[in-house]
């Protein structure tokens, strides 16, 4: 079984990590200046700054 790669507001971090802000059907195009935490495992991601937006993983 796989990891979610998209997470919610409120749902915890499976990893300990930097995540950012994505659109949630426009990875490729991007946001200007998205949010982004640095979260431990279990540790609930904050709000978004868009109803329609996700968290991902950043790259390495």
């Amino acid at each position: 079984m796989g990891e979610f790669t998209m997470f919610n507001q409120g749902d915890r971090a499976p990893n300990n990590g930097t995540y950012i802000e994505a659109g949630v059907n426009s990875f490729h195009m991007g946001i200007e200046n998205p949010k982004k935490v640095t979260l431990h495992k279990g540790e609930r991601f904050p709000e978004n700054t868009n109803h329609e937006r996700k968290w991902i993983r950043m790259p390495k």
